[in-house]
């Protein structure tokens, strides 16, 4: 008889840090490489985070080690006719642990601003005022 595997509960791995909910950000529309993910995260959060390579693919490893992604096969990948040629590349995809993780993640972050809302440490920005 095979061994019943458990799958661990998404909340275990809360709260992320800033740069793995990045980087789950990043996976969640489509495999990407590595420099991809580096583009993608700097280009979403208008360049205040910058991942640096040696970083990333240290963070990339142990969200691999965690089941929160995995890399992609040939045949999950959309891969520009350009990138097709350069095996080198390894693409990364989330995984259906990594999905949940993340979802649980940001309803938790959802919470966290209604509560600065509700308590009036974060309002309702006016134009050329930042709250």
């Amino acid at each position: 008889m095979a061994a019943r595997q458990t799958v661990p509960d998404p909340r275990s791995f809360l709260p992320l840090t800033p740069l793995v909910s990045q980087v789950l950000l990043a996976l969640a529309e489509a495999p990407r490489h590595g420099y991809g993910i580096i583009l993608e995260v700097g280009e979403r959060t208008g360049g205040l985070i910058t991942l640096r390579t040696g970083t990333l693919y240290m963070l990339l490893q142990r969200l691999v080690e965690q089941s929160l992604i995995e890399e992609a096969d040939e045949h999950d990948r959309d891969v520009p006719a350009s990138d097709s040629s350069d095996q080198r590349r390894r693409y990364y995809r989330m995984t259906p642990l990594g999905r949940d993780v993340l979802a649980v993640e940001m309803r938790r972050l959802e919470t966290v601003v209604a509560d600065a809302r509700r308590t009036r440490v974060l309002g309702r920005a006016t134009p050329g005022r930042p709250r």
